[in-house]
């Protein structure tokens, strides 16, 4: 007997969870799953893969957000990331706390959803910006990460930020409990952002 929404290997469609919650926020394709799952003996198609997870997502178990190329301003068709609806079922499946940056990244991205930002991932050349975001008021950029008190971490967030060359607002949100301003770019504070005590 089929199961419903055409699920019919459970323990296919726990390992593709699995594997979408302990890649929150990586760039990740539905080959680069299969295949994943097929060198772990747990035999697959891509077509099943992509089933899957738009059941997954119809379900808002989990979210998919694309690409957006800043530089030639258009939307591309590969390269999604996956973040979770709740972070807690995250844990209880892979057994605990782990990637704290992801799971910040995760938190903010559950954040901006509330605020009812349209969301994108954002690539400037061979650069990342974790959140390309936009509503009425405008465009504005976005780096994540849990520190950037050591010197090379915070020239690694900064620097898809400092490249991109129009005006739109760039911010960093970081655990540090503090508030810079890198030549425009301002640094918020986790802590004051989830709250809704710091907007963008």
């Amino acid at each position: 007997m089929q199961e419903p929404n055409n699920i019919k290997d459970v323990m296919m469609l726990e390992s593709v969870i699995k594997f979408i919650f302990d890649n929150i926020g990586q760039l990740v394709s539905t080959n680069k799953i299969s295949n994943t799952l097929n060198s772990n003996h747990r035999k697959n198609s891509v077509n099943t893969v992509e089933s899957y997870l738009s059941n997954l997502i119809d379900s808002y178990i989990i979210y998919k957000i694309s690409r957006y190329d800043i530089k030639g301003k258009y939307y591309l068709k590969t390269g999604d990331k996956y973040y979770v609806c709740d972070l807690g079922l995250r844990n209880y499946l892979l057994g605990g706390v782990r990637d704290y940056g992801s799971i910040l990244e995760n938190i903010i991205f559950l954040e901006l959803k509330r605020r009812d930002y349209e969301i994108y991932i954002g690539k400037y050349d061979e650069e990342e910006v974790d959140f390309v975001i936009k509503n009425n008021d405008g465009i504005k950029y976005i780096q994540v990460a849990l520190s950037v008190r050591n010197e090379d971490t915070l020239k690694r967030e900064l620097s898809p930020l400092k490249n991109i060359k129009d005006n739109y607002p760039k911010y960093l949100i970081t655990l540090d409990y503090d508030t810079n301003d890198f030549d425009g770019i301002k640094q918020i504070s986790a802590i004051d952002f989830l709250p809704g005590r710091t907007g963008l």
